[in-house]
Formats: structure tokens, C-alpha cells, sequence
């Protein structure tokens, strides 16, 4: 598994991470501890190192963490892991603790998840949403103080815009800080906004590693999708059929007319995609079987040339 950088993260991580926010979901083969050991034990076996979840991952406030503590026992330092904190949309058990950007928040959030996670640090603490109640500065201050008292080794955001991600970078130079090392956002070959508004641009700019979520848009990308059949046991059949349903199926076929003439699967050709971008340091995708995880792995080694990048965008167009 190829390791990339990750901003001015003092680690690399591998080019497909795992998207956690499936373990303790209901109705999935990783709602409980064995299906989540399974899924976490199959990727490090796999080289899938970089592991992405939340405090509010899970079907309960922290269970996505807590599986997570559990699976890692005896595997840690084989891992990267990355959570995060101040989903300002939700109400959580720290909010008596202020706004969800502000010191006193911030560092709550970090001493939940160590202890959920059992761990003493957390590899990369992400913001999970732009906080308007609290001073940029402040919340960068912060991370920087959890950073020198070696509580977490790297810090990033994510949902920023291109002018939050410039003022962040901005604070974090003016305190003399480390500098954001990870800006997360949607990205797929449906949803490329990040493209046309500045985020990705910005996220390169800043010399922030981007990682995308959605990358294969809640499993249309993965090739087990036609215009007349749906694996029932998909996250599309389960939650969010209309995804299926309005998805331009012409440039569906016409994508793996292409990565039949070159010879990959389309799952191969959606990560080479991503990866053909030095911007992009891990491509975060969930998994719930242990299967999954290993189809992902197998799927990372292709990379296309700028002319197959063409076609691919010419399809779906930004």
C-alpha cells in the first residue's frame, strides 16, 4: 500500500483509509465489536492504515470510537488514527463545556476520545465543522497546546470554506504554530464542488492534505450497481436509494465501457482518480465486511494517465 504525505503531518498514511463511521451502525455487519475487529483487523492485514471516525460516529454518541478502542488493543502503533470533534449541527454530553470551537470544548473532546479510543494520543484531531462562535485563534491555539503536551501529533478541519481554510492557515502562521495539516470534504465524481468553489484549490494552497469523504459516492462507484439492480444489502438500498435512482446511468455505462477498454475494475479507476492527485493523501472509504476493506486495498495500485483523467472528467464534468 503506497504511503502519502499528509500536510506538514510528522506521518504518512496509506492512499486508502477507512471510513468508520459505520461501526455500531444499526443494520450493518459492524454494529457490534466482532464485525468491527473483523472489519479493523482486515485492513491492517491489508496495509489500510489510516482510520477516520467521530465522536458522534456510531449508533450511539462515541460507540464508533469505542469498537474501535477495543479492536486496536495489541495493534495501535500499527495504526493512524484520526477523530474528531465539534459537529456544531448536534447536541452533544460536552456541550456545558461552551461553543464547540473554544478551548475548554476542544480539549474535553480530546480527553473523551483518548479515553474511548484507549489510547494516550490521537494521530490527527480534526474540527468536523467551522465553529462561528468562537475565534479561529483561539481554536488553534488550542490544538497547538494539545500538540506540544503530546496529546495529538497533527490537527486539521474540515467543511471549511476556501476563505475559512485561508484565515486558519492565516492564524495558525500568526501564532507561530504548526500548520493545518488535513482539510476533509465531499468529494466524488458526482459531487466536485469543492472543485468550483475554491476548497480544493485552497486545501492545496495552504499545503493541507485533502481527504475526501463520499469518495464513491455511498457505493455507486464500486461497479455492483447497474441501471436495473441494486445489491440489497447496500448503504444505497438501505438509506438512500434516491442516490441510484438520479444517477446519470448513461455516463455510468460510458465510465465502465472505459475501464473495461482499460482493463480495470471501475472501483480500480474511481481510486486512480483520486490518486493521480498529489493533493489528495488518503481516499476515506467505509466498509462494513471485511471483504470490502480487502476489495479497497486490492483496488489502489492503478493510476491513470492524464489523457484517461480526461475521459473520466469528461463524463462527469465539475
Amino acid at each position: 500500500m503506497e504511503q502519502r504525505t499528509l500536510g506538514s503531518a510528522p506521518f504518512a498514511v496509506s492512499a486508502i483509509g477507512l471510513g468508520c463511521n459505520n461501526f455500531g451502525r444499526q443494520g450493518t455487519a459492524s454494529q457490534t465489536q466482532e464485525g468491527t475487529d473483523a472489519v479493523i483487523h482486515a485492513a491492517l492485514d491489508a496495509g489500510v492504515t489510516f482510520f477516520d471516525t467521530a465522536d458522534l460516529y456510531g449508533g450511539e454518541w462515541g460507540l464508533s470510537e469505542s469498537l474501535m478502542g477495543h479492536a486496536l488493543k495489541g495493534r495501535r502503533d500499527e495504526a493512524i488514527v484520526a477523530t474528531k470533534f465539534g459537529f456544531t449541527e448536534v447536541a452533544t454530553p460536552l456541550d456545558e463545556r461552551g461553543a464547540k470551537g473554544s478551548r475548554a470544548y476542544l480539549r474535553a473532546a480530546c480527553e473523551a476520545s483518548l479515553e474511548r479510543l484507549q489510547t494516550d494520543r490521537l494521530d490527527l484531531f480534526q474540527q468536523h465543522q467551522p465553529d462561528p462562535a468562537t475565534p479561529i485563534e483561539e481554536t488553534i491555539g488550542a490544538l497547538s497546546e494539545l500538540i506540544d503536551e503530546g496529546k495529538i501529533r497533527a490537527y486539521g478541519v474540515s467543511q471549511f470554506t476556501a476563505e475559512q481554510l485561508t484565515q486558519a492557515d492565516a492564524a495558525a502562521t500568526g501564532l507561530g504554530v504548526p500548520a493545518i495539516a488535513s482539510s476533509q470534504d465531499e468529494l466524488s465524481l458526482v459531487a466536485r464542488a469543492v472543485e468550483t468553489d475554491g476548497r480544493f484549490a485552497a486545501a492545496e494552497r495552504i499545503g493541507a492534505g485533502f481527504l475526501p469523504f463520499f469518495p464513491l459516492a455511498n457505493g455507486l462507484f464500486t461497479g455492483k450497481f447497474t441501471r436495473t439492480d441494486m445489491p440489497a444489502d447496500s448503504r444505497i438500498a438501505r438509506q438512500r436509494p434516491h442516490i441510484a435512482e438520479q444517477a446519470d446511468w448513461d455516463a455510468m455505462e460510458a465510465y465502465q465501457r472505459l475501464c473495461d477498454e482499460w482493463g480495470v475494475t471501475m472501483l480500480e479507476a474511481t481510486f486512480g482518480w483520486f490518486l493521480s492527485r498529489a493533493a489528495v493523501s488518503s481516499v476515506i472509504a467505509g466498509a462494513t465486511r471485511p471483504e470490502q476493506i480487502r476489495q479497497n486495498a486490492a483496488s489502489a495500485s492503478w493510476r491513470p494517465a492524464p489523457d484517461h483523467v480526461t475521459l473520466i472528467e469528461a463524463l462527469f464534468p465539475a
